[in-house]
C-alpha cells in the first residue's frame, strides 16, 4: 500500500483498507495477480490475490477433510511397553478422561483437534464452491465466512502433533513406540492447513462476498 488515508479528507469506505494488526487506514489499491499488499507500518500482508487460488484451497479443503476423518479413527500410535501391546487413536487419545471428572476437559481437547478443524474445512467449501463456479455466495455465506475466521485460533492440530513429538521423546525410553497410519495423514493434515492459510487471500473472499458477480 502507498499512502495513509488523509483522515481530514471524506473517502468512501470502499476505498480504504485497514490492516487487521496494527489498525493502519491506507487508500485501497488492488496489486495484480501475483504480488501483495502490505502494511508499511507493520509489513502484515493485506492483500494477496493469487491465480485460480480459489480452485486451490477447494482441493486442499477436500484433501483435509479425507484426512482428518481418517486420522480421527485409524490407530495414531502403537505402544509396547513389556510385552503389553496397544494401539490409540487420536479420538482414544482425547477422550481417554471421559469417563471421569475432567469430562470437559476431554471434550473440549476433542474439539480443538478434530471438530474445529473440521467445522472450518466445511465452512470453507460452504464458502468457496459458489464463488469459484461464478455462482452467487451461498445464504449467510459472508456470517460463514466470519465464524471460520473466528474458529482459527481454536483449531489447534499442529499444537497437537507438537505435543506428540514432545511425549514420545519422553516415552521413547520407557517404551516402543511405532507410527500408525493416523499419524503420517495427521502430519500430511498440518501441512496442508498451513498450505491453506498460505493461499487463502482474505480481502479478495470478503471482496466476492460483498460484490457478487451478476448472473
Amino acid at each position: 500500500m502507498k499512502d495513509t488515508v488523509d483522515h481530514e479528507l471524506a473517502i468512501p469506505l470502499a476505498d480504504i483498507i485497514v490492516c487487521p494488526q496494527c489498525d493502519a487506514v491506507f487508500h485501497l489499491q488492488v496489486p495484480e495477480i501475483g504480488e501483495k499488499a502490505v502494511c508499511q507500518r507493520c509489513h502484515t500482508v493485506l492483500i494477496a490475490p493469487k491465480r485460480k487460488a480459489g480452485l486451490q484451497i477447494i482441493a486442499i479443503a477436500v484433501g483435509i477433510f479425507i484426512l482428518l476423518i481418517g486420522a480421527t479413527f485409524f490407530p495414531f500410535l502403537d505402544i509396547d511397553a513389556a510385552g503389553n501391546k496397544n494401539s490409540v487413536s487420536i479420538l482414544d487419545a482425547a477422550l481417554a478422561f471421559a469417563n471421569g471428572p475432567m469430562i470437559l476437559l476431554a471434550l473440549v481437547t476433542a474439539a480443538l483437534i478434530i471438530l474445529i478443524p473440521l467445522v472450518r474445512v466445511m465452512l470453507t467449501l460452504y464458502v468457496l464452491v459458489p464463488i469459484v463456479l461464478d455462482l452467487p455466495p451461498a445464504r449467510h455465506a459472508i456470517q460463514a465466512f466470519r465464524v471460520s475466521e473466528a474458529l482459527r485460533p481454536w483449531s489447534m492440530a499442529e499444537i497437537f502433533v507438537l505435543g506428540c513429538a514432545v511425549a514420545l521423546v519422553k516415552v521413547a525410553d520407557l517404551a516402543t513406540v511405532g507410527f500408525g497410519p493416523a499419524f503420517w495423514m495427521f502430519s500430511a493434515l498440518v501441512v496442508l492447513i498451513v498450505a491453506q492459510e498460505s493461499f487463502m487471500c482474505k480481502w479478495s473472499v470478503w471482496n466476492s462476498l460483498e460484490h457478487p458477480k451478476r448472473s
